[in-house]
């Protein structure tokens, strides 16, 4: 999983590569129930850079997305977006596995 470390990282993470944003919260207790499984499905949908953004640190992305929940998905493919997975409700690794699924046809 890469960090965001800035705008600019953002932008050319964006423009260069597949990605999936992985809206987060070090103090987010939906977001520690995914931590475990996301490894895995990293290994998976490896055709995809997935990258944390933290809420706190971003929260100017999280506005300029329309991500008002957490944790919450965000797809980009040559620099548009192609799917979300964005609300406040705890996710499964089933509902997950199903967004990136749609998301990679």
């Amino acid at each position: 999983m890469i960090t965001l470390e800035s705008d600019q990282h953002l932008k050319e993470l964006i423009e260069s590569q597949p990605v999936i944003l992985l809206f987060s919260a070090d103090w987010c207790p939906d977001c520690k129930v995914i931590e475990p499984f996301i490894p895995e499905l990293e290994d998976q949908f490896n055709d995809w850079s997935f990258v944390y953004v933290d809420r706190d640190q971003f929260i100017h992305v999280c506005a300029e997305n329309d991500v008002f929940g957490i944790p919450s998905f965000v797809a980009f493919r040559d620099g548009e977006e192609v799917g979300r997975f964005v609300s406040k409700n705890r996710k499964t690794k089933e509902e997950i596995e199903e967004f990136l699924r749609k998301v990679s046809k």
